[in-house]
């Protein structure tokens, strides 16, 4: 590998992690396959990063910083709660459908065998989500003079949002398990008014 920015190396073998991720198949990654496909030693992997957990934590960071990227600016933006659930969703559908192999560390299936303290990250990114679906209700709920299409999501919209953020696991669940034959965004359009009642 010739020398590059500082920084720079570390983004390229995350990059490739991703892309062995996109496998259909789904077969475990390890350091040895990385570091061949990079056409590098796997020692040089360990000069940017301590271990493969860390190169997996390098992408749960790149998902979070995106999505939640994704969410203030739609936040920030959008003053209807009820738009804001709709665009948070369609971005989230949209960014697994974007990056596939990112979306086998969302469900939990890039992470089987690996260090345990990923998942709890992945499940506190999940818990987030649920979160901030959560405000966007209420928000919607103040703007509808306390209900979402006279719903009691005003008194607790913790149901709803733990609905949908379930949606969203499931779509991206099966695009993973088709092997990203069936994308997140099929029937969408069609799926969210039955989801907006």
């Amino acid at each position: 590998m010739p020398s590059a920015k500082p920084g720079a190396r570390r983004l390229q073998i995350l990059q490739v992690l991703a892309r062995m991720l996109e496998d259909p198949k789904g077969e475990k990654v390890t350091t040895a396959a990385l570091a061949k496909k990079l056409d590098v030693s796997e020692a040089a992997l360990y000069r940017h990063f301590a271990s493969k957990a860390q190169m997996f934590e390098g992408l749960i960071e790149f998902i979070e910083e995106s999505v939640f990227g994704l969410i203030n600016k739609i936040t920030a933006e959008e003053e209807d709660g009820r738009k804001q659930v709709q665009a948070i969703l369609s971005s989230l559908l949209g960014f697994a459908e974007k990056n596939p192999g990112m979306t086998r560390v969302l469900v939990g299936d890039a992470l089987v065998n690996e260090d345990e303290r990923l998942q709890a990250r992945i499940n506190q990114l999940h818990d987030r989500l649920e979160a901030t679906l959560k405000q966007c209700l209420r928000v919607a709920a103040s703007q509808a003079g306390g209900g979402v299409a006279g719903s009691d999501t005003a008194a607790d919209p913790a149901p709803r949002a733990n609905l949908l953020l379930c949606y969203v696991m499931g779509r991206w669940q099966q695009f993973a398990k088709s092997g990203f034959k069936r994308v997140p965004t099929e029937h969408w359009d069609k799926q969210w008014p039955l989801l907006a009642r």
